[in-house]
């Protein structure tokens, strides 16, 4: 029997892995890479950039990192050749396409809209494949060549990440955007792509504003300090929020893993699809869990004398994990700030003036001669233009006051044949893609089938509903990071595994959960 294709978009993390699992569950993966290379995300970044994760927590369950790498936190070039590794090491790269940009997916023709809102089951029958041979069709553009070709898969993984590509610029009134300004506006990901030392050339001796307060931005604002901008042209950081940016993972000395990344910091909150008793736990123990939040705060209000420069969160580190939006802060970002080589400047919305940036409620423009707009980037907007079909778009966009409606965090009930990996974020993205491209090939192997389209649609209101209690503001983020391991249980029990992984009830509850936890199935008895 000819092997079933499956078409994977992205060579990034969750495309490297997506067609190691695919290859060993005998299917024929192509994975279309716009790039020269795999990485994703990894293959150009900042020079200071730094691994925000934990090594143990970023790895491969069955590629371990190499001894030489002995740091916690490793830098972009020692991640980025981890990732080769793995591609190299798995025998992954004459499975991929690279300089081969999709440029559209379309499904079968024939397939009217009133027959899809017919559907009472994922793809009109459960099964990941459908009885009439349908494919997607994937029209590709070579790069090099300019050249469009069309492939036919049986199966679709979109793993085009939400951090590149389309970057989110903020709007502007008529005449007081970027063009208004005498001065260079750039995005983050345009400072990125330079090499180091054009980019060290570019900022130096400049007044620098830099927008926006996570990784990027505090990363900026040191590179610029470092290129001998110091007090003379200092950086700005203009900023909407502040947030619980960590010094360390060590708050007071105790392991950040042992207070949310365990089954009894799970305990503390409330999950979806829970039932009367964790519901009862959780209201229970919501002391402690204010607790857990108001150590982890006190450690880095006073690590990083956040009190001193006005930079206290008004919302809580619950809030902050929630969303995924943990940074790690630079060495030595604050004393930069205390020496004024960086100015730390809050404003809910700008505009440029010739001069420079006018801050909402002042007169006096802040002069500045570059702008780096480090506001990340609109990942919805790439998962959505890569569909033809209207229909489908507006099915993957869902709604503005929701998250994204994928049934656990992959698929849409409603768009046959075809899963997102690496979109929803988590504390590791290489952990969770590996789960969920695990949970992937036991559905397309028939281990398990997916409920109805009913079903599934109600899971992701549940899901939507506790981000929102927990995230707020940032739940179309779409983050899990304080209950990857309640999130992990519904994919082992999906599969017929054991969710428990641990030895004893002591280490069960108290013990974090990591890669490693998950390397062998443990099916149930």
């Amino acid at each position: 029997m000819e092997k079933k294709q499956i078409g994977i978009v992205g060579a990034g993390i969750s495309g490297l892995i997506a067609c190691k699992y695919m290859l060993s569950k005998g299917y024929d993966p192509i994975v279309f890479e716009a790039r020269s290379s795999v990485g994703g995300v990894w293959i150009k970044t900042f020079e200071t950039t730094k691994l925000q994760t934990p090594k143990p927590l970023y790895q491969f369950s069955d590629f371990p990192w190499p001894s030489s790498v002995t740091e916690d936190f490793p830098t972009q070039h020692q991640v980025f050749d981890y990732i080769q590794s793995y591609a190299q090491h798995f025998d992954l790269l004459k499975h991929i396409r690279f300089n081969t940009k999709v440029v559209g997916i379309e499904y079968d023709q024939g397939l009217s809209d009133e027959e899809l809102r017919s559907w009472s089951s994922w793809n009109g029958n459960g099964q990941p494949f459908h009885d009439d041979q349908r494919k997607w069709e994937v029209s590709i553009e070579d790069t090099l060549n300019n050249s469009i070709e069309v492939y036919k898969v049986d199966f679709v993984i979109l793993c085009v990440g939400r951090f590149s590509d389309i970057p989110n610029i903020p709007e502007f009134p008529p005449k007081k955007g970027p063009e208004a300004f005498h001065g260079k506006v750039i995005h983050s990901m345009d400072y990125a792509a330079m090499d180091y030392e054009s980019a060290a050339n570019f900022v130096k001796g400049k007044l620098v504003t830099v927008v926006g307060l996570q990784k990027s931005a505090l990363d900026i604002a040191m590179e610029c300090t470092a290129a001998n901008n110091g007090l003379r042209n200092p950086c700005t950081v203009l900023y909407k929020s502040e947030h619980w940016n960590v010094p360390d993972y060590l708050p007071w000395g105790f392991p950040l893993a042992f207070l949310y990344l365990n089954r009894f910091s799970e305990l503390l909150v409330h999950k979806p699809g829970e039932g009367f008793l964790l519901n009862l736990l959780a209201t229970m123990l919501s002391p402690l869990r204010w607790g857990f939040s108001k150590f982890v705060e006190s450690d880095i209000k006073k690590k990083h004398r956040l009190a001193k420069y006005g930079m206290v969160p008004k919302h809580s580190f619950l809030e902050e994990i929630s969303s995924c939006l943990i940074a790690t802060v630079p060495e030595k970002f604050y004393d930069k700030v205390e020496e004024g080589s960086i100015i730390l400047k809050k404003s809910q919305s700008f505009c440029f003036c010739e001069e420079g940036i006018l801050v909402d409620g002042e007169t006096t423009p802040l002069k500045t001669d570059l702008v780096i707009l480090a506001t990340g980037f609109r990942g919805g907007k790439k998962l959505k233009d890569i569909f033809v079909s209207q229909t489908f778009q507006d099915y993957i966009a869902g709604s503005p006051s929701e998250t994204l409606p994928l049934y656990r965090e992959m698929i849409h009930p409603r768009i046959p044949q075809l899963a997102v990996i690496g979109f929803s974020e988590s504390i590791s993205n290489v952990f969770t893609s590996e789960m969920r491209v695990r949970w992937l090939g036991e559905l397309l192997d028939g281990a398990f089938k997916v409920p109805s389209i009913k079903e599934m649609e109600n899971d992701t209101v549940e899901w939507d509903r506790y981000m929102k209690s927990y995230s707020n503001g940032y739940y179309r983020r779409s983050c899990i990071g304080a209950l990857h391991i309640w999130y992990n249980d519904q994919l082992c029990k999906d599969m017929g595994w054991n969710p428990k992984r641990k030895n004893g009830i002591f280490n069960e509850l108290f013990e974090p959960y990591g890669p490693l936890d998950y390397v062998t199935p443990s099916t149930t008895n």
